[in-house]
Parts: C-alpha cells; sequence; structure tokens
C-alpha cells in the first residue's frame, strides 16, 4: 500500500489547477462491503468498499463517470474542502490507484469511518458522493 499512498500524494493537484466541481452520473452511491457499522476488528483495519452507478479509475486518469474512493477517518464531512484538492493527512486516505480495498492502520479505540467519491483530480462531484458515516472499535 506504501506504493500506492505515494502515488495518489503525488498526484494531488495544485489548487490553482482546479476547476469546477463535476455532477456525478444521477443515482451514483458509494457505501461500506466492510467493515460494518458497530464492528469490532482487528487491526489493521481491512476496507472493502462498494461503488454503484459510476466506474473506477486511478487518480490522474480522466475517463468519464468514473473517480477513485476516499477515506475519512474520525474527520466530520463538514471540515472537508469540497472545493479544493484532498490533501493526504491522517485523517483522509486516497485509493488513488483505483483500489476498491485496502488496509489502514489505526490506532485501538473508537473510530468513524466515512467514503467520500472522488474524480480524477481528488475533487468532489457536485452533489458529494459519500456513504453513511460508520463506527468502528479497534482492538
Amino acid at each position: 500500500m506504501a506504493s500506492s499512498v505515494a502515488l495518489a500524494a503525488a498526484l494531488v493537484l495544485p489548487v490553482s489547477a482546479l476547476a469546477d466541481r463535476p455532477a456525478p452520473a444521477e443515482g451514483t452511491e458509494v457505501y461500506f462491503i466492510s467493515p460494518q457499522d458497530g464492528d469490532t476488528v482487528e487491526g489493521p483495519v481491512h476496507v472493502r468498499m462498494g461503488l454503484r452507478g459510476m466506474g473506477i479509475a486511478p487518480a490522474g486518469v480522466d475517463a468519464d463517470n468514473t473517480g477513485h474512493h476516499h477515506l475519512l477517518v474520525n474527520k466530520p464531512l463538514d471540515e472537508v474542502d469540497l472545493d479544493a484538492s484532498l490533501p493526504f493527512t491522517d485523517h483522509k486516505h486516497h485509493f488513488g490507484g483505483g483500489q476498491t480495498e485496502g488496509e489502514v492502520e489505526l490506532e485501538p479505540g473508537t473510530h468513524t469511518l466515512q467514503l467520500l467519491f472522488m474524480d480524477y483530480r481528488h475533487i468532489s462531484f457536485d452533489p458529494p458522493v459519500v456513504s453513511e458515516k460508520i463506527t468502528i472499535t479497534v482492538e
């Protein structure tokens, strides 16, 4: 996963390169396959992400009706600038290689997780394509 993290970080574009937020395909949904809300899991946490209505493409690949997953960890959506490229932090994980699953290291304790599906530039769709927020416990 380290190489996908490096790829995602390298593909985050400067704010000056951004354009308007695109509309998602009608009916697009993003959701957790696993873990599920209320689950208690051991680390590293294996996350499986689902998508309906659009396709997956790696960051940097401009293909119609595609994007890639981002995972918000303990980060409320209202604290994310949806008009700018999403920076990589401990609270924002990029799956810029087009992954639909991956492992995330989380400290033991309770965590909130939410998926944010974004375009090839790491820009949110308008309206945003987000999952329900779930809460998990890591042992």
